[in-house]
């Protein structure tokens, strides 16, 4: 059974101004924070101790309402450089404990301001393991969260809201979410204590992105690899993407249901593959190159979200620490020979990783940007750089 909003210690605990009601109209309340409003989405939950900021910046949460396991959110306040995405996307977020001041040399800006800047709803004083278990159980629901200092909800109107959203199934956010014009990143590396974001000025390779919601921190990591990264809307054609004369293609991560941005997704990545084109794929991307390659996928009960997640390489016959995000999954059952199964989830067997037998085209379900989360998979990208390095070769004799 859930159990109501815990009292918080605030002098107004005693009033509920924020709330949160499921679509089979169980309603949990507590205190608002961030932006005055309401918004719809799937509530799911993530499990990370750490970058709350990076989670909610990433654009894979287009549509969502992020519920956070970790109790103390917040507390060292936000910055100036771990952005994911210029625009934010979640739709709203959950915390246990009231936010306490900031206590970070880095921080520029309470969490709460932060979050009515970027119009962002969110609730406190939830019991949030509750509504983690109640989504073990019952699969992610959609809900709408709502904050009103004068504590007037329409009961009627949020439920009619979140019963009306159609859901993530079957919905393309990667065209919301994609940017709006081809660019050239600008080189800045990863994120170092003693030097912030230093800029590479090195381009070994050209790298073309095909943006679904990409991360900040994925480009990054090309700039350390001494990659020059061009930036692409997810419906750039496959023509266009061959004339910008790229070393090789990466399938970002991104929202939504990958059927959905297979439509106009799936022709243009087999294109590219029909052209020897090296590719490497992420989360949604993974989830498409799947679809081109002729496989399936489904949407999960819960997903896959947060930094604590053990994947086996099948490969090299070691387990890897990720960080993951997403909703659907590649479909086992009646995966084309020509595909081969390079990594799997250690909590439920689900496919974490693919790859072509016979061409350098592979993608992972999980994040090895590692923004927030460990940085086990990293080598991943050097596995990409060296079949950009194999193709040239190949060209050149």
């Amino acid at each position: 059974m859930i159990k109501k909003a815990k009292k918080s210690n605030s002098k107004n605990s005693h009033i509920s101004t924020g709330i949160l009601v499921l679509e089979n109209k169980r309603i949990f309340r507590g205190i608002g924070i961030g932006f005055q409003g309401e918004a719809t989405g799937e509530v799911c939950f993530n499990t990370s101790l750490t970058g709350y900021q990076e989670i909610i910046s990433d654009p894979s949460y287009a549509g969502q309402i992020i519920n956070f396991t970790f109790p103390h959110i917040g507390n060292v306040g936000t910055n100036k450089e771990d952005f994911e995405s210029d625009k934010i996307w979640t739709k709203g977020v959950i915390f246990n404990s009231e936010i306490t001041s900031p206590s970070n040399y880095r921080s520029f800006q309470h969490l709460d301001a932060w979050l009515k800047k970027n119009k962002i709803v969110g609730i406190t004083g939830l019991d949030t393991r509750s509504l983690t278990n109640f989504i073990r159980d019952k699969g992610a629901p959609k809900g709408t969260i709502a904050y009103s200092k004068k504590s007037k909800f329409n009961i009627s109107k949020l439920t009619n809201a979140t019963n009306k959203w159609s859901g993530l199934k079957n919905l393309d956010l990667a065209e919301k979410v994609t940017t709006q014009k081809n660019y050239t990143w600008k080189g800045l590396k990863t994120w170092r204590k003693e030097y912030g974001y230093r800029k590479n000025n090195q381009n070994s390779f050209h790298v073309v992105a095909i943006d679904y919601g990409i991360k900040k921190n994925i480009l990054r990591y090309f700039s350390d690899f001494k990659c020059k990264v061009t930036v692409v809307s997810c419906k750039t054609s496959a023509e266009n993407i061959l004339a910008l004369k790229p070393n090789g293609v990466f399938l970002s991560n991104g929202p939504g249901d990958p059927a959905a941005t297979g439509k106009y997704a799936i022709q243009i990545i087999q294109s590219l593959i029909q052209n020897k084109m090296p590719i490497f794929g992420i989360c949604l991307g993974h989830q498409i190159l799947a679809l081109a390659l002729g496989g399936k996928t489904k949407k999960m009960k819960l997903g896959h979200r947060g930094a604590n997640h053990p994947v086996k390489n099948l490969i090299n016959d070691n387990v890897e620490i990720t960080s993951q995000n997403h909703g659907f999954e590649v479909v086992k059952e009646n995966l084309p020979k020509k595909i081969q199964i390079t990594h799997k989830s250690l909590f439920d067997n689900s496919i974490e990783g693919i790859k072509l037998r016979d061409k350098p085209v592979f993608s992972v379900q999980y994040h090895p940007e590692s923004n927030p989360g460990p940085q086990d998979s990293v080598y991943l990208f050097q596995e990409f750089i060296n079949n950009m390095k194999k193709n040239a070769k190949k060209k050149r004799s």
